[in-house]
Parts: structure tokens; C-alpha cells; sequence
């Protein structure tokens, strides 16, 4: 590390990139955040609080590459855009080793299964009003500021198609104080747009919002929880069932990523006879399993089990498919009811599911498959199935949040 201190600023090189994406240079005082910096690279900054500020590059990387999107500068939504594609890749796949490591768990990471541009499918905007213009996109990088987009190359061309229509939608919404929240997912049907902190008094402008929603070939209108319209279900194809999945519900960010998903899961499996799918969702895993084998589905969340259990009334030669709704923090499937299952897969949120996961380190169960978006949740789980005795198979990085900090990842576990 090189520090010269100058009369205005300091020269700093950057050693490494962090988890979020910035930059890190070790200094006397400890390491310094370099927003938007790459490892290689010198850079002349200011120093405040151990970020740097006023930023100069001074050297660039050779990895370093030109951002995609006209944005990119002021957008909080991307950190690596002008990171080249195999370090950001490897980036990627280091922010799982590092936290496995963290947990004391040493296994072999696979190459991360890429995200293409222009194929994510969900978005959550935000919608502001500046005088007697409204502006929706995103928040600047750590700020309450708005960037009134007009391109995402991250998301698929039906939601930028859309995004003229959601500002119309959005000026007859918003309220007097405060943001508008806009989840947008593109179906099969169309788009499905779920207004959230909309004004109260909008049942006054049902006709108005109506027509639009037409004019702009929705498939599906909700607001404030309310749906408003629905010309028709939004479905998503899962394994070749269609799916109408709840207004703003979760679903996997991109079909590609979907796809890998599942594929690592139902490999992961081995041959089952039973299969307990935990924080099962709308089914997205459900769905797949049951052509092989008959599937528990347990799931908190009322609208997406709804969901679920529509899609299973079609009749597609599926095996057996239950459907339980319980808070799988709260209460836990215990090791002794898990016993009647061959395999268990869980896809918990962000924060894991260690309450669950420690049942499961308890039973005998002869595989295990967790999903997670977050590796350092993950990594803790992993340990207590690992202390509990099952041996770590595989474990695969699944990139479907393209340019930003947050990886996928499927870790498969074998009792032996």
C-alpha cells in the first residue's frame, strides 16, 4: 500500500473489493472504502471516516470496463458495472468462500452460473413527485435522492416498455407526502404492477385508474393491497404449470436463474420417494419435484400457498403435493416428523433458518439441499448440519442479481 499525503488529498491503492462492491485500501488507520474502485487501481481521495470522498483514479485496473447504463453514476441499483465480466464473476465467488471460511467451513465453491443483461423480471421502483413532474426509478447511492430512470439494462424490455405507463399511473397515485413503492414483475400475460403507500383517497378515480390499467395492457392492477383490475391471471411457468402468483409476492428474480436453481435442487435430491419443501413459496420447487416424487409444501405466507394450491388444481400427472401453512421460525418442523422424508429442501429469506435447520441436524434424513441469497446466513447453517453430521456435497454460486453485492447459492448435504 502506497499513502502520500498531499496538501488537498491522499494517494491510496486498492488492494482488494469488499462485499458491497467498493473498493478497500489498508492504511495506518485501518482500511478506507473507495466507492467505485477496483483492486489494482491508485486513487486520490479524500478521507472521511474511513471512506473516501472526491475520488480520482489515478491508475486504472485493466479490469476495469465502461458501465453498461447512462445511470450508472448516480444509481444505487448496480455497484459493478465497471467491473469486467470473469473477476466480477469470481468476485461473486468469493463472497461465498469468504463467508464459509468465516464459519470455518472449507469446501470446494463451483464457478458461478451467470446472469445475462436485459432478464430480470421483478423490479421495485420508486416513485417521487418534483413539482409537476413525477420521477421514478431508484434511489441515488446512499441517499434519499431520486434517479428518474429512462433504460435498466438489468431488466427485461416489457418493464422499460412499461415505465411511461407507470408514471401516468403513478401521477393519479401518489399521495401528498411521502414516496410511492412499485413492484412490477413481467408474466406471461403481461405485467403485473402492485402500487404500495398509494393515497387513500384514490377509490375516487376507480374509472380513471381503470382505463389506464386497459390502455396500458396490464394484466393485473393492485393498490394498496386492493386489486383494482385483473384483465387477466399473471402467471409464471413453473416446470409447466402455471402459476398466478399474489400481488408483489416473492419470485425468483430472473427465469434463467429459476431455471439453474431447480436443476441443482432436483440433483441434489437423489431419488426420493418424499420430499419435505420448506419456505416453499408459490411452489417454485414444489412443482418440479412432485413429477418425481410426492412433496410436503410448507410455506407462511397465506397468498402465496393460495397460489400454490390453484396451480395444483389443474391436473398435470403430478405426484402427491400437501400443502401446509406454518411460521417455520416460530415452529419448527421437529427432527422426529422430518424422519418420514428421504430429502429436505429449504429457501429461506435473507436472515436463514437456523430454528428449522437445527431439527433437521437432529434427524436422520439422508439429503439436505438449501437455497439462500445471503452466504453468510447460509454459511451458519451449514455449520450446525455439519457439527450434526451431514457432509457437504456441492455448493454453487447461481448469480441472478446482476451488478450488485447479493448472490444465489444451492449447497447440497449428504448424511452418511
Amino acid at each position: 500500500m502506497t499513502q502520500t499525503q498531499t496538501q488537498t488529498q491522499t494517494l491510496l491503492s486498492v488492494t482488494s473489493l469488499g462485499h458491497r462492491g467498493d473498493g478497500i485500501a489498508t492504511t495506518p488507520d485501518g482500511p478506507v472504502f473507495v466507492a467505485g474502485a477496483l483492486p489494482g487501481e491508485d486513487v486520490n481521495a479524500h478521507i472521511s471516516n474511513g471512506r473516501a470522498t472526491e475520488i480520482t483514479i489515478v491508475k486504472p485496473s485493466p479490469d476495469r470496463i465502461a458501465p453498461i447504463c447512462q445511470h450508472y453514476d448516480n444509481c444505487g441499483g448496480c455497484s459493478t458495472q465497471h467491473l469486467a465480466e470473469a473477476p466480477y464473476l469470481e468476485w461473486k465467488r468469493e463472497l461465498v468462500i469468504r463467508a464459509f471460511a468465516d464459519r470455518g467451513i472449507e469446501t470446494k465453491v463451483a464457478p458461478v452460473v451467470p446472469c445475462e443483461a436485459q432478464s430480470r423480471r421483478r423490479a421495485v421502483f420508486t416513485a417521487a413527485r418534483a413539482g409537476s413532474t413525477i420521477l421514478l426509478g431508484y434511489h441515488e447511492k446512499a441517499s434519499h435522492r431520486m434517479v428518474n430512470i429512462s433504460e435498466c439494462p438489468v431488466l427485461v424490455p416489457e418493464i422499460i416498455a412499461g415505465l411511461t405507463g407507470l408514471r401516468r399511473l403513478a401521477f393519479e397515485l401518489m399521495p401528498k407526502k411521502g414516496e410511492l413503492r412499485i413492484n412490477v414483475l413481467s408474466t406471461t400475460n403481461g405485467l403485473d404492477v402492485a402500487f404500495e403507500q398509494a393515497d387513500r383517497k384514490y377509490e375516487a378515480r376507480f374509472a380513471r385508474l381503470s382505463q389506464l390499467a386497459v390502455e396500458l395492457n396490464l394484466a393485473r392492477l393492485t393498490i394498496n393491497g386492493e386489486t383494482l383490475l385483473e384483465a387477466r391471471a399473471p402467471s409464471l411457468d413453473m416446470g409447466g404449470l402455471l402459476v398466478s402468483p399474489p400481488p408483489a409476492g416473492f419470485t425468483q428474480a430472473t427465469l434463467q436463474a429459476e431455471e439453474a436453481l431447480c436443476n441443482l435442487v432436483l440433483r441434489g435430491l437423489g431419488k426420493p420417494k418424499k420430499v419435505a419443501d420448506l419456505f416453499a413459496g408459490s411452489g417454485t420447487f414444489a412443482l418440479r419435484i412432485a413429477r418425481g416424487a410426492s412433496v410436503h409444501a410448507v410455506e407462511s405466507n397465506a397468498p402465496a400457498l393460495k397460489s400454490l394450491d390453484k396451480a395444483l388444481r389443474v391436473p398435470r400427472g403430478l405426484k402427491q403435493v400437501t400443502i401446509e401453512r406454518r411460521d417455520l421460525f416460530r415452529r419448527p418442523i421437529m427432527a422426529a416428523d422430518l424422519e418420514k422424508f428421504d430429502a429436505v429442501v429449504f429457501d429461506p429469506p435473507r436472515a436463514g433458518a437456523q430454528a428449522q435447520v437445527e431439527q433437521i441436524a437432529l434427524s436422520k434424513v439422508p439429503y439436505v439441499v438449501a437455497v439462500s441469497c445471503n452466504p453468510a446466513t447460509l454459511a451458519r447453517d451449514l455449520r450446525i448440519l455439519i457439527d450434526g453430521g451431514y457432509t457437504l456435497q456441492t455448493v454453487t454460486p447461481v448469480d441472478q442479481f446482476l451488478f450488485s453485492p447479493h448472490i444465489e447459492c444451492v449447497a447440497t448435504l449428504k448424511r452418511e
